[in-house]
């Protein structure tokens, strides 16, 4: 089994925390749970462990508090500090601003775009590149810059011929 935090290497390290009647399973592997402090299970939350030593603490300044309820399900920054997870939907906009630090700092960004496998996003690159140039093809026919034209018809043939798509231009 890979650690949960690097995934790399063996996790050797289990934790595991139940509240109320949900259980929540962390596996590391011996330098990140070094990394994490985690010598003493009582000493740290699970929420801190998953996002990063203080990330509750930070959440907490940067959405204003922890005062801040959902006025939903009634989920509050506590709670989210004991388990690592928000109680519904409402609580990321509750919750949105001390949300953002902690995806970015655990993601590329805050929008999740998915996971594609290579061959498909070297055919969309090269799909897109070809609908770019043949826009620009069309804009200096348009304006009648023939020369840019005849420039971008030949990039447009030369990248067909790689990837055997024909074109109506």
């Amino acid at each position: 089994m890979l650690c949960c935090v690097c995934k790399e290497k063996e996790a050797t390290v289990h934790l595991t925390q139940i509240v109320g009647d949900k259980m929540q399973k962390v596996d590391l592997c011996k330098l990140c749970a070094e990394k994490k402090g985690v010598n003493d299970p009582t000493g740290f939350s699970l929420a801190d462990l998953l996002l990063g030593l203080g990330a509750s603490q930070e959440m907490e300044q940067a959405s204003g508090g922890a005062d801040l309820k959902c006025p939903h399900c009634g989920f509050t920054q506590a709670d989210f500090k004991k388990t690592g997870r928000l109680g519904c939907g409402a609580c990321y906009e509750v919750f949105g601003e001390g949300l953002e630090s902690l995806l970015k700092s655990m993601h590329k960004g805050t929008r999740h775009v998915g996971k594609t496998p290579a061959a498909r996003q070297k055919s969309r690159v090269a799909r897109q590149k070809l609908e770019a140039l043949q826009q620009q093809l069309s804009k200096a026919i348009e304006t009648e810059d023939f020369e840019r034209a005849a420039e971008l018809r030949d990039e447009l043939k030369r990248l067909q011929g790689r990837s055997g798509q024909t074109t109506n231009a």
